[in-house]
């Protein structure tokens, strides 16, 4: 799956250093340091994935440790979807950029009319990875404050902050949330051995944690709440900076029978789908690869945005003939639009989205979430 662009966060290495900000789809600025950075050679791939050795940092153009869940109040009165990534760029001479995303999706339940907010940190240099000065044991740890030296209100803020325990768990802080996540089910490694190749465009190691036990607090309206659920963890990197000209949609299903399911669907500058991929857990963990001929993807509405005029999907049916699934993925909330052009350049939708239909015949149920990009044009 080729998730982000971190091509897309470069745009914050160079905002860093410039008077104004720099997008991801503006010419490069001219005059020293630009004019010629040194490309990384490109490393011998691919090589066998190792945990907890690979949940750390890597010497790749492209990485990111990715988390989105599913949560609810101890009552069950109170649901919540979020997101909480961590995203690093490195380009030749260029310092590392790093950028955070953090959202949360309060779903319509009791009455509630639903809310989704977020929030967004850009950092420059190696000050990020706090793993090596950790006093516990970790195999990443990040902390990104979105400090800028030139904007003095940017200045102490508490970091925001994410762990990966050498057991596969997690911890995550920041923007309201504070969730100490299990490690789960085995890890997976998508398309067989956790290498994606994307033909001229390189490749991408690629695993997931599909079902991470996670409770905590969630801060939201004034109130903190317990909350427990569970999470979906997704690390990837490469020396690619990007795929499909036309952007990508990326699903992510827990079912009610205990299966998961991760689907990847690449599409050119047309519309159409070069690369179109999936993983799929069983539920008693038996993990599959699943070719794209075998994957149906339909658009059943859409949505437009009051804010950035972009045009979305919003709502589908997914049918996958090898694990004889069928079902509808429906958003939780029309509006979960991040507009990110100020940390990566791009706005994406994604969000909290609810499933049913049947798979063998038998009804089943579930919560997904979904990554939409390439639909809105950033200017």
């Amino acid at each position: 799956m080729m998730r982000r662009s971190l091509l897309l966060v470069l745009s914050a290495v160079l905002a860093a250093a410039c008077s104004g900000p720099i997008l991801a789809n503006s010419p490069a600025p001219t005059g020293a340091p630009y004019e010629k950075p040194t490309p990384r050679p490109s490393a011998v791939d691919p090589i066998a994935v190792e945990l907890p050795r690979d949940d750390a940092p890597h010497d790749r153009l492209t990485e990111w440790w990715y988390v989105t869940g599913h949560l609810a109040t101890l009552d069950g009165a109170r649901e919540f979807g979020y997101e909480a990534v961590v995203f690093r760029a490195q380009r030749g001479e260029f310092p590392v950029a790093w950028a955070s995303h953090i959202a949360i999706t309060e779903k319509p339940r009791g009455g509630r009319a639903g809310s989704f907010t977020y929030d967004q940190r850009a950092e420059i240099g190696p000050q990020v990875n706090i793993a090596p000065v950790m006093s516990r044991a970790v195999s990443a740890a990040f902390a990104i404050t979105g400090a800028n030296p030139l904007d003095p209100s940017t200045l102490g803020r508490d970091p925001w902050v994410m762990l990966v325990l050498p057991d596969g768990g997690m911890e995550i802080g920041g923007n309201g949330l504070m969730l100490q996540l299990g490690a789960g089910r085995a890890p997976v490694l998508h398309d067989t051995d956790g290498w994606v190749g994307f033909a001229d465009a390189g490749g991408s190691y690629y695993y997931s944690r599909t079902r991470m036990p996670t409770a905590g607090t969630l801060a939201i309206g004034g109130e903190t709440l317990a909350v427990t659920g569970s999470s979906w963890f997704d690390h990837q990197w490469g020396d690619f900076i990007a795929i499909g000209s036309g952007g990508w949609d990326w699903f992510a299903l827990n079912l009610s029978d205990g299966s998961d399911l991760m689907l990847s669907f690449v599409r050119a500058k047309d519309g159409t789908f070069p690369l179109v991929y999936g993983t799929w857990v069983g539920a008693n963990g038996v993990v599959q690869h699943i070719e794209g001929d075998q994957i149906s993807l339909t658009a059943l509405g859409s949505w437009t945005s009051p804010r950035t005029g972009a045009t979305w999907p919003s709502g589908w049916r997914v049918q996958i003939a090898q694990i004889g699934l069928n079902v509808t993925v429906t958003p939780e909330l029309a509006d979960q639009e991040l507009n990110t052009v100020e940390s990566t350049g791009v706005i994406y939708w994604e969000g909290a989205n609810a499933v049913t239909g049947t798979l063998g015949g038998r009804p089943i149920t579930g919560r997904s979430y979904v990554e939409l990009t390439g639909y809105a044009t950033v200017r």
